[in-house]
């Protein structure tokens, strides 16, 4: 990678040290500008017209994604977030009393949350499945815990509050035995790493464009298994969704695109689009090498610093480094970050399972640099040493 270019494409790289790319990534300018002249455009002669003359970059978009994550266009529906979309697969699954949904520690909070709206009306149970001795989800539980009742096993690639890279060729392996539909939350792996959906064996996956993707903000999107969608009911039904018979019946669209909406911003649309195509082209091996790098350095360079103590699990960890400062709240790190030009953010117990205080989440990309990592350990470390006695 030609990291000095890739930095010039990237105007945020001029004005800050950004570590929060497992927030939102900074987007290049190349997909600034498509998202910029498509707006000028659509200003220009119209919202609905100007979606008819770019319909072919639009549908585009559709297989670029597919590509990103080894599926095929009719596999894929957009949608304006990466919840949207992970709630459109959750909830249409038909549970009933005594069924099971089998999650992990690491679970996002809005996930755990569905499955308990869920469960408490259907009276389904919900299980979380143990973490083994890296803190990563345990397989041998999981497969011990596969029986008949069991109707979905949902689980975060990547938490949002840590590094470990969840297992999930295995947790395939496991449900495709037993035939249980397995979601995947790939939220955060998707544009940091490669995530090959026949290779893990999921059958549903979500994502979202503003992280690691460095797509825009408001867009994410569902990947279904084809065969499983055409048997699955949508929680919504409108337009884009089913054809109605101008009577009292409907037919389902095939596909993926039965989960999807009518009115989206296609501007994003095609900011997304742009996005997948450069992670397509630089390459999701070499991405997720620089990445993982990345995040390894930054977690060794705190390691040596007394009072600074990182707090990421797992066998297999990626570019998302947590840590603490004695003496410090998180926000105050955040804050003290912010002051010397540096973005991060904070994880608090709400959005995980497992987590049991607030954390700074430092996330590097590939754009950034070790001088990057060096900046912000050394603001970390001058905290550090202001609580140690003289």
């Amino acid at each position: 990678m030609d990291i000095a270019a890739l930095r010039e494409d990237t105007p945020g790289c001029a004005h800050r040290v950004h570590l929060n790319n497992a927030g939102a990534a900074l987007l290049s300018r190349r997909t600034l500008d498509t998202m910029t002249a498509y707006l000028e455009f659509e200003a220009r002669i119209g919202g609905y017209e100007a979606a008819g003359e770019r319909l072919a970059d639009i549908e585009a978009t559709y297989a670029a994604v597919a590509r990103l994550v080894g599926g095929r266009p009719e596999e894929v529906a957009l949608f304006d977030n990466a919840t949207h979309a992970w709630g459109a697969a959750f909830y249409s699954l038909r549970l009933r009393p005594g069924d099971r949904i089998l999650t992990g520690r690491s679970e996002y909070g809005s996930n755990v949350l569905a499955y308990l709206q869920v469960a408490q009306r259907t009276g389904a149970e919900v299980v979380v499945v143990p973490d083994d001795a890296f803190g990563q989800l345990d397989t041998e539980a999981l497969a011990g815990l596969i029986d008949e009742r069991v109707r979905l096993v949902g689980v975060s690639h990547v938490p949002t509050g840590g590094g470990l890279v969840n297992p999930v060729a295995e947790i395939g392996r496991i449900t495709r035995r037993a035939g249980v539909p397995f979601l995947l939350d790939a939220t955060q792996s998707v544009g940091q790493f490669p995530v090959d959906v026949e290779e893990i064996g999921c059958d549903m996956l979500c994502a979202t464009g503003r992280k690691f993707l460095r797509g825009p903000r408001g867009t994410g999107f569902l990947w279904i298994r084809s065969g499983l969608s055409n048997g699955l009911e949508p929680p919504v039904n409108e337009t884009a969704a089913a054809i109605w018979d101008g009577k009292d019946g409907y037919t389902w669209r095939p596909g993926a695109r039965r989960f999807g909406t009518w009115e989206m911003s296609y501007s994003n649309v095609l900011g997304l689009g742009s996005a997948a195509r450069q992670a397509l082209e630089l390459g999701l091996d070499a991405i997720g090498e620089r990445s993982r790098g990345l995040g390894a350095a930054l977690r060794e360079r705190l390691d040596a610093v007394p009072g600074v103590t990182t707090h990421d699990r797992g066998r297999e960890r990626c570019a998302l480094v947590t840590a603490t400062v004695e003496g410090f709240a998180a926000d105050e790190v955040k804050a003290e970050l912010a002051r010397h030009g540096i973005n991060v953010t904070v994880t608090t117990p709400e959005t995980s399972l497992y987590q049991s205080e607030p954390l700074v989440r430092l996330s590097p990309h590939y754009y950034n640099t070790e001088d990057e990592l060096d900046r912000a350990v050394a603001v970390l470390a001058g905290l550090a040493r202001s609580t140690q006695p003289r």
